[in-house]
């Protein structure tokens, strides 16, 4: 039957024997298009052409489809549009073979870490975005190939994220950076990302900040936890039998609710970039940039208090050799629960630095200079500061948290 053209049929590729080897059935309305039968029993649908003109023309054979999924029928209609676009230069097969060896969406989530994340931000976002890959996209598309994800797909994952509306946008946010990198790699055509017009969740802004009273709290806690009164489990809480808090995450702890310095910014201190003399901290990576930060006494005398370790040059120091401190959630879960502040934050310490300070007459120009605010048009602002009355305005608003911490003053 090999060579043989007639309209292909249902009975007739039904009855198509193969025991010797495949067998092709070419059909007479389209050029190119057959069926082969194989030993095992399947059959399937394929299109024979040429591209490239004269000579130099090449043969082609792209497979439509399965016979039995596919009907006769539609395997001859695809044939002949495929037939169509080989008549307008395309090359259905070269075409298959991309989508095929297409990459997916594991594969450029692996590329923004390494290509993107990695070398260009900070630890704290990078561990970020590599929670919201696990946790979020990769169990979503993962598998997905980048070219075939659409709007729908992201729409989706997002509304089912409805009840944590921050979390929800965060992914978003992420994933939509993702995708404009596989535009600009090629991945993707220009202007495709499918991020775009999923409309984010409304975000109530949270402020929260320590009163008077629960300052005199925070303090007792602290010091009952360097009595070795308050101890910490993993994954927070406290009970009996279980480790102390480190001095070192205490003394975090003070420097953060003393200067309104970032979480960050507190563990990765180094003893070189104090400068006691003229009261400042030179903090040349933080999440804004590079930046000082002025010292009040009270914040002078946690640091003074600090013992330092030989061969580790951290203020704050973890527990692996020449390592600064990593585990700050663990020990302030257990101090806030200790002083009934489940409810705070450990970045609502830098809040309530700048909260007593406004609360004192504390120009709102002064504590962004102290807290080193990014935004370009405020920090011009603050440009101009000297440092007297930046460092007055520490030691007003260290003398009174210090007060605060160390008498438990009742709550006015």
């Amino acid at each position: 039957m090999k060579g043989v053209r007639q309209r292909l049929t249902k009975r007739l590729v039904e009855s198509v024997v193969a025991d010797n080897g495949p067998v092709k059935l070419w059909d007479s309305e389209v050029p190119g298009f057959h069926v082969e039968a194989r030993p095992s029993g399947k059959r399937a649908f394929y299109l024979f052409y040429r591209v490239g003109g004269g000579r130099g023309s090449t043969q082609r054979r792209a497979k439509i489809g399965e016979f039995g999924p596919m009907t006769v029928d539609a395997a001859r209609e695809k044939a002949r549009q495929w037939a169509a676009r080989v008549a307008n230069g395309d090359d259905p097969a070269a075409e298959r073979h991309q989508q095929r060896i297409a990459p997916r969406m594991n594969e450029l989530f692996e590329r923004y870490l390494e290509d993107h994340a990695r070398p260009h931000k900070k630890p704290t976002s990078i561990a970020e975005d590599e929670r919201i890959i696990r946790d979020y996209l990769a169990p979503a598309f993962g598998n997905r190939k980048v070219a075939e994800l659409v709007r729908a797909d992201v729409a989706r994952l997002h509304a089912g994220l409805s009840q944590k509306p921050y979390r929800a946008n965060r992914v978003l946010a992420c994933l939509s950076k993702i995708m404009n990198l596989a535009e600009v790699w090629g991945l993707r055509p220009d202007g495709s990302n499918p991020c775009r017009h999923v409309k984010k969740y409304a975000e109530r802004p949270r402020k929260r900040f320590l009163t008077t009273a629960e300052l005199g709290r925070l303090g007792e806690a602290l010091r009952a936890a360097e009595r070795g009164e308050v101890r910490v489990t993993k994954g927070g809480g406290t009970s009996a039998g279980s480790s102390t808090i480190s001095p070192f995450a205490i003394a975090a702890i003070r420097l953060l609710i003393l200067t309104g310095m970032r979480s960050g910014e507190v563990k990765m201190l180094r003893w070189d970039w104090i400068d006691p003399e003229r009261r400042r901290i030179h903090v040349s990576d933080s999440k804004t940039g590079e930046k000082q930060v002025t010292l009040n006494a009270a914040a002078l005398e946690v640091l003074s208090g600090i013992q330092r370790v030989d061969g580790n040059p951290h203020v704050i120091v973890g527990g692996k050799p020449g390592a600064a401190l990593v585990n700050l959630k663990d020990p302030w879960s257990a101090i806030r629960k200790a002083a009934g502040l489940e409810d705070v934050r450990i970045h609502d310490l830098r809040h309530s630095f700048a909260a007593v300070g406004a609360g004192s007459g504390t120009s709102l120009h002064i504590i962004g200079g102290l807290l080193g605010h990014s935004q370009a048009q405020t920090t011009k602002q603050y440009a101009h500061l000297a440092d007297d009355p930046l460092r007055a305005a520490s030691d007003h608003i260290g003398g009174q948290i210090s007060s605060w911490l160390n008498d438990g003053s009742p709550e006015r």
